[in-house]
C-alpha cells in the first residue's frame, strides 16, 4: 500500500482510507470491527470518522455512535498505535450542541467528547466538518453566493479557533488539523492565519472528489499544491453510482439509494449517462469500474488519501482490489474524454 504524508506534519497515511460513516446504522459494531481488521491486514493504516456519524439517517440519537464503535475496537484490540485516526468537529446546523457554530468555546469540550467515545488520549487528525460561513459542497455550487459573508468575522474566528487548537496540540490531544468542505480561499486563509497565531498549520482538506465531482481540479488543486495541503477525497465512488449498481433503475435492498432517494442530489438522468460512459471505459480496458474509479482518484497529483466506505465485507474486498492498480495512459485518456463529454453531471 502506497503511503503519503499529511501536509507538512510528517504523519504517514495509506493512499486508501477506511471510511466509517455507516457503522452504527447500516453496519453493526461487529461488522465495523471486522472491516478495521481486514483493512489493516491489507495495509491501510488510516481511518476517518466524525462526531456526527453514523449517517443514513443522521439523527440526534445516534451522534457519536461510530466513534464509540471505533473506541471499542481500540480497547479490545490494543492496536491504537497501528491506526492514524481522523475525526471531525460538527458545526452550525448539526444536531450536536444545538447547532452551535465551531468556535474557541466549543473546541475543548468537543475534543474531549471524541476522546472519551474513541477511548484514546489523542486524535491524529482533527478536522472541522464544514466552515461556519457555509460551503458550496453538496450541490450548493449551483446557487452559491458568498456575498453575505463577513471577511473580518471569518478571519477572527479562524484565529480564535487556531489558538484553541494549539492548546490541544500542546496538551498532546491532537496532532494535526484539517478542514472539510472548504474552498480555495478558505484554505489560503487558514494557512495564513496559522502564521499569525502560531496555531497548527492546516494539513489537509476533505472534500468530495470523484470522476463525477471534480470541483477541486482547479483552484483547490492549485492551493493544495502551493500550500502543502493534502486532499482527502470523500465519496470517490459517487455514493455508489460509479459501481454501476444503480443503472437502469436498479435499487438494491439496503443500498444508500434505498435510504436516500436522491443520493444527496447526485441522482439524475445526466448522472446515469455519465456513469455509463465511465462503465464503458472500464469495460473497454477490462477493468473493474470500482478499481478504476479509486485508482484514478488516488493518483491525482494533489491527492493524499481516498476515503471509501463499505456496508459489506464483499464491498470492502472489492475496493481493496484498487490498491495496486496503475492506470495506463490510454485509460486516463479515455477517462478524460468521458469527462469532457459529461462535465458536472450533477
Amino acid at each position: 500500500m502506497r503511503m503519503n504524508t499529511l501536509g507538512r506534519t510528517g504523519i504517514e497515511v495509506s493512499a486508501l482510507c477506511l471510511g466509517s460513516m455507516t457503522w452504527g446504522t447500516q453496519n453493526t459494531a461487529e461488522e465495523g470491527h471486522a472491516q478495521i481488521d481486514r483493512a489493516l491486514e491489507a495495509g491501510i493504516n488510516f481511518i476517518d470518522t466524525a462526531e456526527m456519524y453514523p449517517v443514513n439517517p443522521n439523527s440526534a440519537e445516534t451522534i457519536g455512535r461510530t466513534e464509540e464503535i471505533i473506541g471499542d475496537w481500540f480497547a479490545a484490540s490494543g492496536r491504537r498505535k497501528d491506526v492514524v485516526l481522523a475525526t471531525k468537529h460538527s458545526g452550525e446546523g448539526s444536531a450536536a450542541r444545538d447547532g452551535a457554530p465551531i468556535s474557541a468555546k466549543t473546541i475543548h469540550a468537543t475534543v474531549q467528547g471524541s476522546l472519551d467515545r474513541l477511548r484514546t488520549d489523542y486524535i491524529d487528525l482533527y478536522q472541522f466538518h464544514w466552515p461556519n460561513r457555509g460551503s458550496y459542497m453538496f450541490r450548493k455550487n449551483w446557487t452559491y453566493d458568498p456575498s453575505d459573508q463577513n471577511r473580518a468575522e471569518t478571519i477572527a474566528n479562524m484565529e480564535e479557533c487556531l489558538n484553541a487548537l494549539q492548546e490541544e496540540v500542546e496538551r498532546g490531544r491532537i496532532r494535526a488539523f484539517g478542514m472539510s468542505n472548504e474552498s480555495a480561499w478558505g484554505l489560503t486563509q487558514w494557512a495564513d492565519a496559522a502564521g499569525r497565531t502560531c496555531g497548527p498549520r492546516i494539513a489537509t482538506v476533505q472534500n468530495e472528489y470523484s470522476l463525477m465531482c471534480r470541483l477541486a481540479d482547479t483552484d483547490v488543486a492549485e492551493t493544495c499544491h502551493h500550500e502543502d495541503i493534502g486532499m482527502l477525497s470523500f465519496s470517490p465512488l459517487a455514493a455508489g453510482l460509479l459501481t454501476g449498481k444503480y443503472q437502469n433503475g436498479a435499487v438494491p435492498d439496503g443500498s444508500r439509494l434505498s435510504l436516500n432517494k436522491d443520493l444527496g442530489g447526485r441522482k439524475g438522468p445526466r448522472a446515469f449517462e455519465a456513469v455509463q460512459a465511465y462503465l464503458d471505459v472500464a469495460e473497454k480496458h477490462a477493468l473493474d469500474p470500482v478499481h478504476m474509479a479509486l485508482a484514478w482518484a488516488r493518483d491525482r497529483p494533489f491527492m493524499t488519501s481516498v476515503i471509501f466506505g463499505a456496508t459489506s465485507m464483499e464491498q470492502l474486498e472489492r475496493s481493496l482490489g484498487a490498491a495496486d492498480l496503475v492506470l495506463s495512459n490510454d485509460v486516463v485518456a479515455d477517462i478524460d474524454a468521458a469527462h469532457r463529454a459529461h462535465p458536472m453531471p450533477y
